[in-house]
């Protein structure tokens, strides 16, 4: 995949007089350190060959000279390194936001194809080791490039043979980094790929764990788990061979350069042309030149993570939402609730097949509508068309006689209210989890909207009332407290259309009579779609749709539907018959 260079360093935007600073600091640091080999060369070969009396006096300045070199050095590294640090924590924290803004933006059928696990594993593990290539990439290179430059320059002005011999060896280092770097990527990429798998399987076992006791299907978990577990392992040996390649083929080079410096400056000092102290000097540049190398070729398995966290972290930013706003979109204001269905055809996916075609239905402002027929008929999906969930394969949606996808999205969002069966509350207390439906209410407003959903007196019986924790998905509440909270969630949002998706389906009995209480009173005035699995909760309904395979086969009144003895009245008198 092309590394997007381009976007990466725009992320320095922010921080860049920090970042400036950070790189200014670390090339004075490199540039101290060159100046040691020099004094040292200066002792060796000026101080303690020339005049004896004088030595003494040299050789302390120097060492001064050098303590002075030491505190730049050091508190040079010491804001280089935690302001380094902190530049790449803050760049990854905007990265990380980024990210999820962008993944709030994206549309159902993108999570329809995903997995929660592998999605947090691209917001949390993937970009992990950014921080340390945004600190320690530009920061590194300039350090070491800085020394090796200079390290080479001043050997080239001490023996500039015994240089170029050496500086022949590194066309080989650069031709073993590209070969095995694109290896390495490559084994990094499967790693993060397979550690995504893992967190999805861990992510699934234990948010079902429940299921997962009540059948004693333990082993079953640990199974799918191990599975998981050893291809990330697999991958990861893919990782320390590439590794192990890279770092002992750059070894073995630079051994080669060091034992080549060795045995041609000791030839050069045998045949008078390069005395002991400049062998000695050669050493210790050759060492800044290797030094830079080793540390980087040590360093690439976290460079070569950050950048393939980076290019996983662009593949989501770039896919772009399937469904938008168009510019200047419509904002709604006064919705009356007349929703029209005009010749509507749909299908997930180009390759599947139609879920209805060409269907046509109109609701009146106000109307109470139930939406009843067998399974995978396509009730939800086309419930799911009127807030643009999903977006029609052919014809229209209208509300209010205006095409949906002519309205802001979250203007038409915001005047759908949606009670379904499987309800999600969020971690945190009662009082956040209703205020969810409307963050600018005040406390008495929350109140009021948990009384009209008959929830206020099973709230002020927990610990804490309002202010009580229920725990992750609401695991602290029964479902017919989850039900009523999320309906009161809805009472506070005040919607001019609501849609029950099987709201009273899973429960009992006596939940179900509550609750129906509740939703009555919540539909009084409002558009509402009902989607019924229980046909004794809907006889009342204004109007009973029969949805089908075939589309829409009947339409009428409990009773009306009844006396034409056809698809309602076989669903009805099979569930009455069920029931006794």
């Amino acid at each position: 995949m092309h590394f997007p260079v381009k976007k990466f360093i725009s992320y320095y935007k922010p921080y860049l007089k920090l970042f400036l600073s950070i790189l200014s600091c670390a090339f004075i640091v490199s540039t101290v350190t060159l100046v040691y080999p020099l004094l040292v060369r200066y002792i060796t070969k000026d101080v303690l060959e020339g005049d004896l009396s004088t030595a003494l006096s040299d050789v302390y300045w120097i060492g001064g000279l050098m303590l002075v070199l030491v505190a730049i050095q050091n508190i040079g590294n010491y804001f280089v390194d935690y302001r380094g640090h902190e530049v790449g924590a803050r760049m990854e924290s905007d990265l990380r936001s980024e990210l999820f803004a962008h993944m709030q933006k994206l549309s159902f059928s993108f999570y329809d194809k995903e997995k929660t696990g592998q999605l947090m594993s691209r917001i949390t593990n993937d970009l992990l080791l950014l921080s340390e290539l945004y600190h320690h990439g530009p920061e590194d290179y300039v350090k070491y490039l800085v020394r090796f430059i200079g390290a080479f320059v001043i050997l080239f002005f001490i023996n500039a043979p015994l240089t170029i011999a050496v500086f022949c060896f590194f066309p080989f280092l650069g031709i073993f980094a590209l070969y095995f770097n694109k290896m390495l990527n490559k084994a990094l990429r499967g790693n993060k790929e397979r550690i995504a798998d893992v967190n999805a399987q861990v992510e699934d076992s234990l948010s079902g764990i429940r299921v997962v006791k009540s059948f004693a299907n333990e082993h079953i978990e640990i199974e799918k788990f191990i599975r998981e577990n050893n291809r990330f392992l697999d991958s990861r040996k893919n990782t320390y061979k590439a590794e192990a390649l890279l770092y002992n083929s750059f070894e073995t080079i630079l051994q080669l350069i060091t034992i080549t410096v060795i045995i041609f400056g000791s030839a050069n000092i045998v045949n008078h042309t390069l005395d002991l102290a400049d062998l000695i000097t050669f050493l210790l540049y050759i060492s800044f030149m290797i030094e830079p190398i080793q540390r980087l070729t040590h360093m690439s398995t976290q460079f070569q993570e950050g950048i393939t966290g980076f290019q996983r972290f662009m593949e989501i930013m770039n896919l772009k939402p399937s469904i938008e706003s168009k510019p200047n979109a419509m904002i709604l204001h006064e919705v009356q609730g007349e929703i029209e269905f005009n010749h509507v055809s749909f299908r997930y996916e180009d390759h599947l097949d139609n879920v209805f075609v060409n269907l046509s239905l109109r609701i009146q402002p106000g109307e109470y509508v139930a939406l009843v027929g067998p399974s995978g008929a396509g009730k939800t999906t086309l419930c799911s068309l009127i807030p643009r969930f999903y977006d029609v394969t052919c014809g229209a949606v209208l509300l209010d006689g205006i095409n949906v996808r002519d309205i802001n999205l979250q203007s038409l969002r915001k005047t759908i209210g949606v009670v379904q069966q499987d309800v999600y509350l969020f971690a945190g207390t009662v009082l956040e989890n209703i205020r969810y439906g409307n963050p600018a209410a005040s406390e008495e407003e929350i109140i009021a909207a948990a009384k009209n959903a008959n929830a206020h007196d099973f709230i002020m019986s927990l610990p804490n009332g309002y202010h009580s924790e229920i725990g992750q998905r609401g695991v602290k509440l029964s479902g017919g407290q989850k039900q009523r909270l999320s309906i009161a969630r809805v009472f506070l949002k005040n919607p001019p259309v609501l849609i029950f998706d099987e709201a009273t389906s899973a429960l009992d009995n006596e939940s179900e009579s509550i609750i129906k209480e509740s939703l009555e009173l919540l539909a009084k005035g409002r558009t509402t779609i009902v989607i019924a699995h229980r046909l004794s909760t809907i006889r009342n309904a204004g109007r009973i749709i029969v949805l089908t395979k075939d589309g829409i086969v009947e339409q009428g009144t409990h009773d009306t539907l009844l006396v034409q003895n056809g698809a309602y009245a076989h669903l009805y008198s099979k569930q009455f018959e069920l029931q006794v």
